[in-house]
């Protein structure tokens, strides 16, 4: 049976600001695990954000669970809807391979908390079919998420910070510039990811 774990956090920037800085979280300092991320697909759809990516992690396991996991990176589908008017933004990720050995599907919810507040409402289902060591990798699993939960937290935050040094009074945009603006930061991320991933190449 999966584990359920749970959690939220309140970041203090506009829902505006969060969902801009979203598509711009790598790189930062708690990020240098994060080693690529491409767009797979992007399209707008009754005034909200579809985008489907591809992000690629490394895969560090302690010294007992290299008898399960071999690979030294592993993959993860991102699945995201933004929907300015509402102000809501939901991310799906889960991934790819071995989910046999465990599974990770995690759902985000940003939406706005007070003035100029964003509170991030996070759920995740860990599993393991390993016969015999199920219990232990999903209580692994759930130890993990919750650090990497953390890391995750301090890194976004990093990055809002860096975006928005000072937290001025804001009108708010139309939603159409929004959806624009959103968009654009989307489409830079990748480029910025491809662009990393080509620089990699060439050194080596």
């Amino acid at each position: 049976m999966a584990r359920y774990f749970e959690n939220s956090t309140t970041f203090n920037f506009s829902w505006d600001q969060v969902a801009r800085g979203y598509w711009k979280r790598y790189p930062n300092p708690q990020s240098t695990h994060v080693l690529s991320e491409d767009t797979c697909s992007r399209h707008v759809k009754d005034g909200c954000l579809y985008t489907k990516r591809l992000l690629t992690k490394t895969n560090r396991v302690p010294k007992w669970g290299e008898r399960f996991f071999s690979a030294k990176s592993v993959k993860i589908i991102e699945e995201s809807i933004v929907d300015p008017e509402k102000k809501i933004l939901i991310t799906y990720t889960r991934n790819l391979g071995y989910t046999k050995v465990m599974s990770v599907v995690e759902r985000v919810e940003y939406r706005p908390s007070g003035a100029g507040q964003t509170v991030a409402k996070r759920s995740a289902w860990i599993d393991s079919q390993v016969f015999g060591f199920s219990r232990a990798i999903r209580a692994f699993g759930v130890d993990r998420f919750r650090k990497n939960c953390s890391q995750m937290v301090n890194g976004f935050n990093f990055v809002l910070h860096n975006m928005f040094p000072r937290q001025v009074p804001q009108t708010v945009a139309p939603m159409t510039h929004t959806l624009k603006e959103m968009r654009e930061a989307a489409a830079a991320a990748t480029d910025r990811a491809k662009a990393n991933v080509l620089s990699s190449v060439n050194r080596t």
